[in-house]
């Protein structure tokens, strides 16, 4: 078998059927079998291809449930593995606050100490390693298929087992009732660029352009120690595609989390709305063919948008990776990005985190608001609210020089924040706060006091920290915040 099988794994339920592969003897014949409770479900006979000396070969779809065990014969040799289920599989991948170990988040006692009621959430985590040629198999694992423990899933700062990944996994188990599969391959520190295929890179035109990368990131970045901290992966473009994204392209997925960009928000930050866009085509692509098609070719993809990092910084990064994410629409799904979902976290500011206001610790809101966009994307729950207020039009009142902004759905008022939006004058040639001088229903009304002439443009939360009192200004009734646009 291929490195990342093993006892206790989950596989992916129909209506796919699981890619299972390995390696044998050039020519010889592998016979995989399926048992439950000592009775045969299922046969397969492949033969091991050269030049790679592997067989592949894939499980008729199968229900949700278990345990199975799953044996795989070449001559009078055989492999077994034990415990297994059919449920969902899910790939989290990303920089350091997707590999933030349930043992660094708030209530990390009571959320380890949880993790014995959830035997049938299953956890691997590949470990980190890079390479400069695409891997058919993973180097190393820090965390083979494992029953949820307290010992795996706070095993130490940044290693395994993921908190959001934990978190989301553990949401919808309890919203589908079945087993899922979590796959860990998080970095931190890494810029998406690591994570891109030659392919994707290609796309955005960079891929002949990256000589300098490193000598630029280093030079990018601001003084701060956490943040330099949190650049310590490895920065060379493709190397953790070839390492750890293209091993596992035999998988068949359900859908994939990523959390990852804070890298981005200061090198080729707006090339993100190009680069982000064709990681998650490309990645798609790519699954799709590995798994021979079992992987749909839409793969439901969720994102958690940039938290925050500098409280009053001038820097606007984060603000314009926050758009970028989004391939400049705003909100997802959209035309750029279909089939995805995110998860807005800017308003989750930890300025006395322990490790680093760029590693804010309430994972738990992050993951809740994440499960809802796979309910309504990946699961296709109807009538479920999974985001925020989103204004669909604005309309200026020049004699009274106010500018009314329409939402898309009803909205919360927090608190009236002075920056919360703000206008381009044309007369100054720059950015001026609008206040926020009533909320009704669907409507804010902003007074353009400051800005003598015409407003060219608005913006809303436009800065590295945006929400104050662990609030925004503005938010619906399930309490979803309105995303920063432009």
């Amino acid at each position: 078998f291929a490195s990342y099988y093993g006892d206790h794994m989950v596989l992916q339920k129909e209506p796919a059927g699981a890619v299972i592969w390995g390696y044998g003897e050039l020519g010889a014949l592998v016979t995989v079998a399926l048992f439950e409770d000592g009775g045969l479900v299922m046969k397969k006979t492949v033969q091991v291809k050269g030049p790679s000396g592997t067989w592949t070969t894939i499980l008729d779809p199968m229900d949700v449930g278990g345990p199975y065990m799953l044996m795989a014969t070449q001559g009078l040799e055989n492999v077994t593995l034990q415990d297994i289920y059919f449920g969902d599989v899910w790939l989290c991948s990303g920089q350091s606050n997707m590999a933030m170990t349930v043992l660094q988040i708030t209530n990390a006692s009571r959320e380890l100490s949880d993790a014995a009621h959830y035997p049938y959430v299953r956890i691997f985590a590949a470990a980190p390693t890079r390479s400069d040629v695409e891997l058919e198999d993973l180097e190393r694992i820090d965390l083979p298929w494992s029953i949820p423990m307290a010992e795996n899933l706070g095993h130490g700062n940044f290693t395994y087992f993921s908190a959001i990944c934990w978190l989301l996994g553990r949401s919808l188990y309890e919203a589908q009732q079945y087993p899922m599969g979590l796959v860990e391959a998080a970095w931190g520190g890494t810029p998406i660029e690591a994570w891109s295929s030659p392919r994707a890179l290609r796309v955005c035109g960079l891929l002949g352009n990256m000589d300098r990368f490193c000598i630029l990131l280093s030079s990018a970045l601001p003084s701060s120690t956490s943040l330099h901290e949190d650049f310590s992966g490895p920065q060379t473009p493709s190397v953790l595609w070839n390492a750890m994204i293209h091993p596992l392209l035999h998988m068949t997925l359900r859908g994939v989390a990523w959390y990852q960009g804070e890298a981005n928000a200061f090198l080729h930050t707006d090339q993100y709305n190009c680069t982000f866009p064709a990681l998650i085509a490309d990645w798609r692509q790519a699954f799709h063919a590995g798994s021979a098609g079992q992987t749909e070719l839409l793969l439901p993809f969720g994102f958690v948008q940039l938290s925050t990092y500098r409280r009053h910084s001038p820097d606007d990064g984060f603000a314009r990776l926050r758009w970028h994410q989004t391939a400049d629409l705003g909100v997802v799904p959209n035309a750029r990005m279909p089939r995805t979902f995110m998860a807005v976290a800017m308003d989750l500011g930890d300025e006395h985190s322990p490790y680093g206001s760029i590693h804010p610790r309430d994972k738990q809101t992050v993951a809740q608001r994440l499960q809802l966009g796979a309910r309504a994307v990946a699961y296709g729950e109807k009538n479920l609210v999974f985001q925020g207020p989103y204004p669909t039009r604005a309309v200026l009142e020049v004699t009274r020089g106010l500018l009314n902004i329409t939402y898309d759905q009803e909205l919360v008022w927090h608190w009236r924040d002075m920056w919360a939006f703000e206008v381009w004058c044309s007369s100054q040639h720059r950015w001026v706060p609008a206040r926020m001088v009533t909320v009704e229903s669907q409507t804010v009304m902003l007074a353009l006091a400051r800005c003598e002439t015409l407003a060219l443009a608005l913006r809303y939360a436009w800065t590295e920290w945006p929400c104050e009192y662990q609030a925004c200004a503005l938010y619906n009734t399930q309490g979803l915040p309105a995303p920063p646009f432009l």
